[in-house]
């Protein structure tokens, strides 16, 4: 991925890198509003450190923090992370043709490295897979340049919370900038009825749902928004069809 020397050079790596850096304020606070929770839990510097680079998701880490104070079992503390991230199983599924000529490794890699804001810019700038090696070099250079600058973002603001826990009060809501920046980058794709529709089901789903454990409303609210939108493409392909 990044680390492939061809991809520094290529100008679409800093074109992600730049597409990047609109959001990243936003993931930066995030990022050490999160560093901050962990320490404020009792979790150690080093597990602290080592959560924020192995897990490198924010919205499972805060689901798994309180879990983790609380003393819950790990099988509930890892099926809350599976459910909170089960989101990533969708995004996969859509990036899957743009990935696979690349080697086992380069494909694990990318899964790592891309996060939700990462997904977003990249299939907003290609929302087809390339046909060609030229087309395809150029998506992952654009794909690693983004998601160079999300990482260094939240991993280096996570570190900088994890250090500074003491000196950044939660009263500030930092993190809800991060918020903000996801908010930003959907209204930026709400271009067509469907996707309004889309983002309006979920939204919907996700607040009916909100009672249920483990932050399971998230994932109740991807399924009826792509269950609902699938039926309604599905309806609309075939008014198109000649009788």
């Amino acid at each position: 991925m990044f680390f492939l020397p061809g991809n520094f050079r290529h100008p679409e790596f800093r074109q992600g890198a730049l597409d990047s850096l609109m959001v990243a304020p936003g993931i930066a606070a995030w990022g050490l509003m999160t560093g901050v929770a962990m320490m404020n839990s009792g979790m150690s510097t080093f597990e602290a450190l080592l959560m924020s680079l192995i897990v490198y998701a924010g919205s499972s880490q805060l689901a798994a923090i309180p879990l983790l104070s609380a003393g819950a079992p790990m099988w509930v503390v890892l099926a809350t992370g599976f459910c909170v991230n089960l989101r990533f199983v969708v995004f996969s599924a859509h990036m899957r043709p743009y990935v696979m000529h690349l080697p086992l490794w380069q494909r694990c890699a990318t899964g790592y490295f891309t996060a939700d804001l990462s997904y977003v810019l990249f299939t907003k700038r290609y929302p087809h897979h390339g046909s060609n090696a030229e087309q395809l070099g150029a998506q992952q250079a654009y794909l690693a340049g983004n998601c160079a600058v999300n990482w260094l973002a939240w991993v280096g603001f996570s570190v900088v919370g994890v250090v500074l826990a003491n000196l950044v009060p939660s009263q500030w809501g930092l993190g809800f900038a991060g918020i903000l920046a996801l908010l930003g980058i959907l209204c930026s794709l709400a271009s067509s009825r469907l996707r309004l529709m889309s983002a309006g089901i979920a939204g919907a789903a996700a607040v009916a749902a909100f009672a249920l454990p483990f932050k399971l409303n998230i994932l109740v609210a991807i399924a009826a928004a792509v269950a609902c939108c699938l039926v309604l493409e599905k309806t609309s392909l075939g008014h198109r069809e000649p009788s």
